[in-house]
């Protein structure tokens, strides 16, 4: 399981678009730059089922904290219903005395570090950038709530595409026996 945070803020990304000629596209907000919704998300892999899960959780207006990924990791375990080993990368968070307490204390769960400053190996990097560069691009929210949908609406499409996912893996080219 690839496991990874990040945040998404109300300021819009702007990507290059099209329009008829001679008319500017225009894309108004309000400038709301200090709102945000920090987010984890974890990609799994089922070997025996070549399955690809996701699971996402948001917090609005918060930050990730080591709580916030102790209740993420707990009900994640409820839905996998097994052992995992957990991929991670090397945030001084992740590798904090008090997380690696709490994953010795898991048995289920063996964690996996990526070498530092390599997110092109954390597939969950490139669901980031699935939903922030394609999915969220040009979209000018007004509040949390919007920016909530719109990150869940993202999410569940791109859930529902193994296709999608298993590119992501692919991507990071790590040897996975069932790719």
């Amino acid at each position: 399981m690839f496991l990874d945070e990040s945040g998404f803020g109300l300021l819009p990304l702007v990507r290059r678009t099209w329009a008829p000629a001679g008319k500017t596209p225009t894309l108004q907000h309000r400038f709301c730059h200090y709102l945000k919704i920090s987010a984890v998300a974890a990609l799994t892999i089922s070997p025996g089922r070549r399955r690809l899960g996701l699971y996402l959780h948001l917090y609005p207006g918060g930050d990730i904290t080591f709580e916030s990924l102790d209740i993420f990791l707990r009900e994640l375990r409820s839905h996998l219903g097994g052992p995992a080993t957990l991929i991670w990368d090397n945030w001084s968070v992740h590798r904090s005395r008090r997380m690696r307490q709490f994953l010795d204390d898991q048995r289920w769960l063996r964690a996996e570090w990526l070498p530092p400053y390599a997110p092109e190996l954390n597939a969950v990097e490139y669901f980031w950038g699935q939903t922030k560069y394609h999915g969220l691009a040009n979209h000018a929210l007004m509040d949390l709530d919007d920016m909530e949908h719109a990150i869940t609406d993202q999410f569940i499409d791109i859930r529902s595409r193994q296709n999608l996912l298993r590119s992501f893996v692919r991507h990071t080219q790590l040897p996975f026996a069932f790719y």
